[in-house]
């Protein structure tokens, strides 16, 4: 299972706020986690998604392609990926360890 950072990035939008663009994007993360493909979390300012590594690829697709289907010419969507194969490990996981390291010491 991996755990993927992904933002997707309208350009030339009529205005600076692109919040329609991030909810379109988060309908169709809803429907793959509807599905059981995926589970995902907004943040401020991108969108953590976990799952398989191809179902995430096939995401990120759908994802990148939604503000073309609403009219916008040039999209940038950046990837980070982690991708760990000796153990299996959630987003909260992730978070809970470092804040149990953090109430240690």
């Amino acid at each position: 299972m991996a755990i993927v950072d992904v933002t997707v990035i309208p350009l030339g939008t009529e205005t600076p706020s692109v919040s329609k663009y991030v909810a379109s994007v988060q309908k169709v993360l809803r429907k793959y986690q509807e599905e059981g493909k995926i589970r995902f979390q907004l943040t401020p300012m991108n969108t953590i998604i976990e799952g398989d590594l191809p179902i995430l690829f096939e995401v990120i697709q759908e994802m990148h392609e939604v503000p073309f289907t609403e009219g916008i010419q040039r999209v940038a969507t950046t990837i980070r990926i982690d991708d760990r194969r000796d153990v299996k490990r959630s987003m909260e996981y992730k978070v809970d360890r470092v804040t149990s390291l953090l109430n240690e010491g």
